[in-house]
């Protein structure tokens, strides 16, 4: 029975997960769970790390304490871009930036006019969002930072939590991806377009390759947690690629969603797929393990639908997601629909208003019931969904077959049900736990104790729940879809 533990960070929560590998099936436990919210001070929104790596001790501590001495290894993942600077010393300069921060409003602008935008796609082939790490140091510059001035070392989110258990200073690969600093093609940072916007290149570190061991807890942190040395891995430190590591595909050329807070939705391609048309539909080539190309579209996901809950909670209200799904349920289909990748929905806070507003801006119904806005979220992501599906058809040449869900949005049925309706085609459903499974995966493939990425498929393919969803009233689903269709060329 081997014993390996995961550290999963997403936006609003982490975990530590033991996982228990007897050779054939893997076994979960979360032995810690704790609240990983990020802090708005002075109009600036920031992750608080040092209350974050205080948890990741305790759940380490935690897990020891239970009885698990025996760990063989530790790995780390979390979203992508967000980044920590240390100093000469290899002190932190501050709290990592939150990548909702306004800081990077127009930064997409002013890159293009240093560099035009398509030069920046040739070289990175990452999809252009507002919070890539690009251009949240090109706004450092901008306002001319004295912690970028003083910076020795970026570090990505993983990274940094590595760096102050190890002590060692690596960039893993598919963290590095999400950057838009890196070319995929060429396996390198792409360091004269960054010469070309002033960013400091001497803050770079080595790439390394999923899987790669960073090193082991220092004596320090031994001797704080009363521990032995534990090795720590470099994972698909990315939490999509740790997640899309736990997809066990049903057809050869499906794709995958993986389904939380942003949805993300691609497929497994052996190199980067860069072009004109790929530029056109705004396509990213992230970094997966092995060193395959997640390449796919972020898509906003179930943040809206977790913002209107977090507003009605503001308002004293008590509600749970079952009880807003069956509210949803038992409301009109098709009433009103929104593209959830529209800036106003980027933003936290009173997300059921901005909903309405927009119904009312573009000349639809506006939904006042909470089940009502629910529904006008579920129905616009599953149509959100088809719209990345049709994209992928059309850069591929080929039909996509069926769509992999994966993730904490496995759990909501609506969606679930809904996107195979959109869609029209077969939805699979399964892992819930895909990042943390992902991750505990990448540790067996490091350590020796499986062969392959296909092999570590087939064991969560064995170990874990697969729901499968077919379409349904296909032709109500083709006529929303037209409407958002033309509500995204108002």
């Amino acid at each position: 029975m081997l014993k390996i533990l995961a550290f999963d960070y997403g936006a609003s929560s982490g975990r530590s997960i033991l996982g228990t590998y007897d050779g054939s099936k893997l076994d979960l436990k979360e032995t810690h769970r704790f609240n990983s919210d990020p802090v708005m001070m002075n109009d600036c929104f920031q992750w608080d790390f040092m209350r974050l790596f205080f948890e990741m001790k305790n759940g380490i501590t935690k897990t020891i304490n239970a009885g698990h001495k025996d760990i063989a290894s530790i790995g780390v993942d979390t979203w992508g871009v967000d980044f920590g600077l240390l100093d000469s010393k290899g002190s932190l300069l501050g709290n990592p930036y939150h990548y909702r921060d306004a800081r990077t409003e127009h930064m997409i602008e002013k890159a293009n006019s240093i560099l035009p935008l398509a030069e920046i796609y040739a070289q990175t082939g990452i999809q252009f969002q507002k919070f890539n790490t690009l251009f949240q140091l090109l706004a450092m510059k901008e306002e001319k930072s004295v912690l970028l001035d003083n910076a020795e070392t970026m570090l990505f989110m993983p990274d940094l939590f590595n760096y102050f258990l190890t002590g060692e200073k690596l960039s893993e690969y598919t963290i590095t991806s999400t950057s838009q600093m890196y070319n995929p093609v060429e396996n390198r940072w792409a360091t004269e377009m960054l010469n070309k916007f002033g960013i400091p290149t001497k803050i770079l570190t080595d790439v390394i390759s999923s899987g790669t061991k960073v090193g082991s807890l220092t004596k320090r942190i031994c001797d704080e947690l009363n521990v032995s040395s534990i090795p720590v891995i470099a994972v698909a430190e990315h939490d999509t690629g740790s997640a899309v590591v736990s997809v066990p595909f049903a057809e050869k050329g499906s794709a995958f969603l993986s389904s939380g807070t942003w949805s993300l939705l691609g497929v497994e391609l052996d190199k980067p797929l860069i072009n004109e048309k790929t530029l056109a539909l705004n396509y990213t080539n992230e970094g997966g393990f092995n060193n395959t190309t997640r390449f796919l579209k972020n898509i906003m996901g179930l943040w809206i639908n977790q913002e209107c809950k977090r507003h009605w909670e503001k308002m004293g209200e008590v509600i749970s997601f079952d009880n807003l799904d069956a509210e949803a349920l038992a409301s009109t289909p098709f009433a009103s629909i929104i593209n959830v990748d529209d800036d106003v929905f980027y933003s936290p806070n009173n997300m059921p208003i901005k909903i309405q507003e927009y119904c009312k801006k573009t000349g639809q119904n506006v939904p006042q019931t909470k089940g009502a806005i629910v529904r006008c979220i579920m129905e616009s992501l599953a149509l959100k969904y088809r719209q990345a599906i049709e994209g992928l058809e059309d850069i591929l040449g080929y039909k996509i077959p069926s769509l992999n869900i994966v993730g904490g949005g496995c759990k909501n049925v609506i969606l679930s049900q809904f996107t195979a309706s959109a869609i029209n085609r077969t939805v699979f459903a399964g892992p819930i736990e895909a990042t943390a499974i992902g991750n505990l995966s990448a540790q067996l493939i490091s350590l020796g104790e499986l062969k392959s990425l296909d092999q570590a498929r087939n064991m969560i393919r064995n170990s874990f729940p697969i729901e499968v969803y077919e379409p349904q009233n296909a032709s109500a689903w083709d006529d929303a879809y037209n409407k958002l269709m033309k509500l995204e060329k108002l």
